[in-house]
């Protein structure tokens, strides 16, 4: 089994981050979730958004690290949205990572290096018509990513939501979240 952390989206560590994290405890994988917020939360995108740029995303990225520093290297790096930058950051520069899950976002390969290490697979959820994901370089990164890395895998999922797998949210998609959540624990399984 897997150990995995798992950083959170804008909104926080919220109640539907807890349940998939407790999905993928359910199928015996030890998962660390951190709160990168200090126990903040927010209703919507935006005012998670604001948090962040206020806080810095700098300092956001590197509480995750610091929380990542915690445990031994053989870790699985999981992030969604937001929490794709010290997911990725830690999956491409910390020795002995066993896999990154790039969900809603994913960040070039030359923002932490010149290329992804060829020893650690990873696999890029997202939705084709998500704005933030599809027409901001997320999409475009993630292409770049698979087609340059033998053990990428990129998902995409049809409709415009962003935080679509967030069961505590409205933009929840019940069906492309069961199928991300499968593919997740393949992946893991894997392993």
């Amino acid at each position: 089994m897997a150990e995995v952390v798992l950083f959170h989206h804008a909104q926080g560590l919220t109640s539907g981050i807890e349940a998939f994290a407790a999905q993928l405890r359910q199928a015996g994988h030890t998962v660390h979730a951190p709160d990168l917020y200090e126990g903040h939360t927010f209703e919507t995108l935006e005012e998670g958004i604001g948090y962040a740029s206020r806080t810095g995303f700098g300092t956001i990225m590197e509480r995750g690290v610091a929380a990542a520093a915690l445990l031994g290297d053989e870790v699985v790096y999981a992030g969604f949205s937001l929490g794709v930058m010290p997911a990725q950051r830690l999956a491409q520069t910390r020795a002995g990572a066993k896999g990154a899950l790039l969900i809603y976002s994913c960040l070039p390969v030359s923002e932490f290096g010149q290329a992804w290490p060829a020893d650690v697979p990873v696999q890029v959820h997202g939705m084709d018509a998500d704005p933030f994901f599809a027409d901001e370089g997320d999409l475009d990164a993630a292409k770049e990513l698979t087609a340059a890395t033998e053990r990428a895998e990129l998902f995409l999922y049809s409709g415009k939501q962003h935080l679509f797998a967030e069961s505590s949210l409205p933009s929840y998609d019940q069906a492309a979240a069961e199928l991300l959540t499968r593919r997740v624990l393949d992946f893991l399984s894997a392993l």
